[in-house]
């Protein structure tokens, strides 16, 4: 296979959303974005204001959840979420999809719990759409990234990092083959190596979650 020509690090979405992360776990976590060029910190809401302090001079975005990591809050919870995140200084916006409702065929609500996140966002942050492939049959996930495209995301992701399974390589192609470049996609849960990350990227992922972002930088 050819030699992907990529910077693999400026892809990466460096994340902590363990429910026992510290002021200090946070702090080293923005410090080493910052000194490896990611993309972006992904962290917990409660975060977002000290994160933005120390990521001010930096080029690295700063992404939170939004219904995390469950999808199950009412699309209003969800819209009130990303107007006080974005508040507080994110500009990009990680949302889990209402995946009971997609499993039970209430697209109109699927795609409305979307728009409603897309709306609050609009002109001031990105909107990742989480849809929990793991938990999702085939014809799920196609659906899943249609609606979407349909509500104005920017991109579709596959996994929180909190369910059965994370980001598979079939699932990245079979989102690519639905999006194409319509949408950045970002794979997440179990991106732990440069292999697994280049991997991901070749399938059609434009970011990569993961909290070993260091260990890969470290394998360029």
């Amino acid at each position: 296979m050819e030699e992907i020509a990529i910077n693999i690090p400026s892809l990466i979405d460096h994340t902590l959303l363990k429910p026992e992360a510290t002021e200090k776990m946070v702090e080293n976590l923005c410090k080493e974005a910052i000194k490896f060029s990611f993309a972006a910190v992904c962290i917990n809401p409660y975060f977002v204001q000290f994160a933005k302090k120390i990521l001010k001079d930096s080029d690295v975005k700063l992404a939170t959840v939004i219904g995390f990591p469950l999808g199950a809050n009412t699309k209003e919870i969800k819209a009130m979420e990303t107007k006080d995140a974005i508040k507080n200084g994110a500009n990009e916006i990680d949302m889990v999809i209402n995946i009971g409702a997609l499993k039970n065929k209430d697209y109109g609500i699927v795609k409305e719990d979307i728009e409603a996140v897309v709306n609050e966002a609009k002109g001031k942050a990105k909107v990742k759409v989480i849809i929990e492939t793991c938990l999702l049959t085939e014809e799920e996930k196609i659906k899943a990234c249609e609606l979407c495209l349909e509500a104005g995301a920017d991109f579709v992701k596959t996994s929180t990092g909190f369910s059965t399974g994370g980001a598979a390589i079939e699932d990245v192609k079979l989102m690519k083959s639905v999006v194409g470049n319509k949408m950045g996609i970002k794979a997440s849960g179990g991106v732990r190596d440069m292999e697994t990350a280049k991997k991901m990227v070749e399938a059609g992922a434009t970011r990569l979650g993961t909290s070993s972002g260091v260990k890969i930088a470290s394998e360029v």
